[in-house]
């Protein structure tokens, strides 16, 4: 476009009295308030005919584990009902510190798998591109829980970096990634034996330099804690020294295995009632490799109906979605018509579910819990309670509500146990894996 096609399409915009309105306004007042649509907040209340949580809403701050806060926030109910406590919350702490050691050995071990390919490799480096950042899926929680239970929080409190974790995770990325280039190094040595010998003791040199960074910020985990509360009635209960694992088997689900990630992919490639799986995905490497974060594809109808079901079971469910899109962050609400940018600008912005994926305009960005629904009389939702993890300032002191039409629009994945899937799902899950490229949006971390 030249200056003189500029020029024409500007004397056409200065007879538009729409377009001079919008202008003005945009250029003095933010646009998310300017095209913020009246009616939807008004016809949008919090209230729920199934609410389950009773708690306060947690703070992840300055990270990005809203994904391991969302993973406890949807157990924590549990062991308030059992121990009496009014208000609890896990340490967020512990799973992170496990996720990041987990997550670098998990990148050493790729980095090797690939150390044929040029460093010019997609795969390659979009692994280099964060190979230690916050986010998670579901599957990735249960793994961690699983080896290394959880604690209370006051076991392993926040440290200034649990919580604003940008500078430890840049000096974890360089850690990594120059122990990816000695790795590729190694690697490249004639004889196997030497190369075998050298990759393996720089993967060891690699996450010793990242136990060292992690440990100064988050601290020493504790091998043990001593177990004590008071309950909401004022009574004390010292129970006695537990380590994670027992915390864990004693409080926790015993059926966290058997639950499930399904997602919602419109995409023509990603049919429905398929497993999916993306490669080089996950964190924890078990005795038999790593651990499979696997999604099993399905209408949007479908998730809707297994989350009403898991809530009148009390059962609150974790979720991710594309949070920044159709937002007032104020008022915590979401809407899939939320802000009129098409009449704003008098421009046609219209994508459907779809087409945001594949052009990158809309991913998993964020988990969280869903807490209530407000049904109505024919049992189809009409809302969503949604328990978000940026503290108490905002929404319903920290508690979204969620209008059902964005639900279908933005969310992308739940975590949910197999028994609330339709029976063709449900057998869907013994199928074998389709796998998706590592830069998939479907391997999108919360």
């Amino acid at each position: 476009m030249n200056i003189t096609k500029t020029q024409q399409l500007a004397d056409g915009l200065a007879q538009d009295a729409a377009w001079r309105t919008a202008r003005n306004a945009a250029t003095a007042t933010d646009v998310e308030t300017l095209t913020l649509d009246r009616a939807v907040l008004a016809g949008t209340d919090s209230s729920m005919s199934v609410k389950l949580d009773s708690w306060a809403a947690a703070d992840q701050q300055r990270s990005g584990r809203c994904w391991l806060f969302a993973g406890l926030n949807s157990l924590r109910g549990d062991i308030m009902d059992t121990t009496g406590i009014k208000d609890l919350e896990l340490s967020q702490s512990w799973l992170h510190y496990w996720d990041k050691l987990e997550k670098a050995n998990y990148f050493l071990g790729a980095m090797a798998q690939l150390a044929d390919r040029p460093l010019s490799d997609r795969t390659v480096q979009h692994l280099l591109d964060t190979p230690a950042e916050d986010g998670g899926q579901w599957n990735m929680f249960v793994a961690l829980v699983r080896k290394y239970g959880v604690v209370p929080k006051y076991a392993m409190p926040e440290t200034w970096s649990s919580s604003h974790t940008k500078s430890m995770n840049r000096d974890l990325a360089t850690a990594l990634r120059a122990g990816a280039l000695r790795i590729r190094a190694e690697a490249s040595v004639k004889d196997s034996v030497s190369a075998a010998a050298g990759v393996a003791a720089a993967h060891e040199e690699a996450l010793a330099a990242v136990h060292r960074i992690l440990t100064a910020h988050l601290g020493v985990p504790p091998e043990e804690f001593l177990w004590q509360y008071r309950d909401k009635d004022g009574e004390f209960h010292r129970e006695g020294v537990r380590t994670p694992l027992q915390f864990a088997a004693e409080y926790l689900p015993d059926d966290l295995d058997d639950y499930v990630c399904v997602v919602n992919d419109p995409r023509e490639t990603s049919p429905y009632g398929e497993l999916f799986t993306v490669e080089y995905l996950g964190n924890v490497i078990g005795e038999d490799g790593p651990e499979p974060v696997t999604y099993l594809n399905a209408p949007v109808d479908v998730l809707k109906a297994a989350v009403v079901d898991a809530l009148q079971d009390g059962r609150p469910v974790w979720f991710g979605c594309d949070t920044a899109a159709q937002t007032d962050r104020t008022r915590g609400v979401w809407d899939a018509h939320l802000h009129d940018y098409e009449g704003f600008y008098g421009v046609d912005l219209d994508l459907d579910k779809e087409q945001r994926v594949l052009t990158g305009e809309s991913m998993m960005t964020h988990a969280m819990v869903i807490t209530g629904v407000d049904l109505a009389e024919d049992g189809t939702p009409r809302r969503w309670r949604v328990e978000n993890s940026w503290g108490d300032k905002a929404a319903e002191k920290g508690f979204w509500t969620m209008n059902d039409s964005w639900f279908g629009e933005y969310v992308f994945e739940i975590a949910v146990h197999r028994d609330r899937l339709p029976q063709q799902y449900r057998d869907a899950l013994s199928g074998t894996p389709h796998v998706l490229p590592a830069w998939d949006p479907m391997g999108a971390l919360a």
